[in-house]
């Protein structure tokens, strides 16, 4: 499973066999995230019952931590038991395609969150109109 994959199943409850973002970018094996087979989403029906917010608000009650994930990736990775190490989002960043400076980690952790959101989105979930950049 990509390291994308990783965050919709937990996301949306679904252990698929690969999940792959709806922009199609190219799935690559990320620490923390098993490896996978081929490329799939989540499907739309289980996806358009999902709130996001409530989900991810649920789990972060759940969690010891203070933590953020509306405004960061590294709290929202940690919401969901994910990897939330440098390497790791790298890795996501890799397999998102982003093509800025990885060694900026604050501009690429920016983008790692609105990327990750938007894309949750494109795949069905409810998403609040307020986490999604224009």
């Amino acid at each position: 499973m990509s390291f994308f994959g990783a965050i919709l199943g937990k996301i949306f409850g679904t252990t698929p066999a690969e999940a792959a973002p709806a922009s199609g970018a190219a799935a690559a094996p990320a620490p923390g995230a098993p490896a996978a087979g081929a490329p799939a989403s989540v499907p739309a029906d289980v996806a358009a019952k999902v709130d996001i917010a409530a989900v991810l608000d649920d789990l972060n009650e759940k969690n010891p931590e203070t933590l953020d994930w509306r405004v960061s990736i590294v709290d929202l990775l940690k919401v969901l038991g994910l990897d939330s190490s440098l390497d790791a989002r790298k890795a996501l960043a890799a397999e998102l395609k982003y093509t800025g400076d990885t060694h900026d980690s604050a501009k690429m952790n920016m983008w790692l969150h609105d990327k990750v959101i938007a894309l949750v989105a494109a795949n069905g979930g409810k998403v609040p109109a307020d986490l999604l950049k224009k």
